[in-house]
């Protein structure tokens, strides 16, 4: 779809700008050898990382679409779902609000390394710590950033991540969808030419609108005026084309 395509091509070019506002990465000595890392271990470098995770996953979708991988996409969609999420919580002390426990806690678990100074991953002690989806959740319902309700908010995060959980673990209800014809058969190639598609595709117009903003909220945070301004404008357009949002009326 020109739709999806155009957009990619906007994000890709609005990360550029993103990631050349922090210190590059630099190739340092990591347990097991040599790898690229952000050394100052900042919150503007783990969202310029949790943007590239975001348009990756969106390209990545939308090779999926074009081949009717359903259920993968719905995968996808629950990775797209927590980076967004993520992507919120970490912006907030860049909007104003305090860095919270919770924030320095995640940073602190999102640039641990996952191996011990042996390299081994057989014989390393490492265990990754971790802030609960629950409290990212509840931190950026009860944010400035995140408009009405907070308990409402909360109700609409849980929804989304109970819909494709099942698709992450493939659950049976989940698995059906595969199924259709007659006889009834597993499309295990691919749902092209089947019913299932329309939902999915207007569904992934969803997620790719839904990035935008999460893009132009970076930008934002970051004082990057003329790049939010733009997103913003595409992420109108976008909403207009796609069916997803109503023209503004004077």
């Amino acid at each position: 779809m020109d739709i999806l395509n155009e957009t990619l091509s906007e994000l890709s070019r609005a990360f550029r700008q993103i990631e050349a506002v922090v210190p590059a990465p630099r190739l340092v000595t990591v347990p097991g050898g040599e790898a690229f890392r952000y050394v100052e271990k900042s919150l503007e470098q783990a969202l310029v990382q949790k943007l590239a995770r975001l348009v990756s996953g969106l390209g990545a979708a939308k090779i999926l679409l074009q081949h009717g991988y359903t259920q993968e996409i719905a995968v996808l969609q629950r990775t797209l779902d927590e980076l967004g999420e993520d992507i919120t919580f970490l912006c907030q002390p860049l909007h104003g609000e305090p860095l919270s426990p919770n924030h320095e806690r995640y940073l602190e678990y999102f640039y641990e390394e996952e191996f011990d100074e042996t390299g081994d991953p057989l014989s390393s002690a490492q265990s990754r710590g971790t802030v609960t989806r629950r409290r990212i959740r509840a931190a950026i319902a009860n944010s400035s950033i995140a408009p009405g309700n907070p308990s409402d908010n909360i109700q609409l995060f849980r929804t989304l991540s109970r819909a494709y959980s099942g698709y992450v673990h493939a659950a049976s209800p989940q698995i059906m969808d595969m199924v259709g014809g007659c006889p009834a058969l597993f499309h295990v190639e691919g749902m092209l030419n089947t019913p299932r598609m329309p939902a999915v595709q207007r569904d992934l117009l969803n997620y790719f609108y839904r990035s935008i903003g999460n893009f132009a909220l970076v930008a934002l945070c970051l004082d990057l005026k003329e790049l939010t301004t733009a997103l913003a404008e595409h992420m109108d357009q976008f909403g207009l084309r796609a069916g997803l949002a109503q023209p503004h009326r004077n």
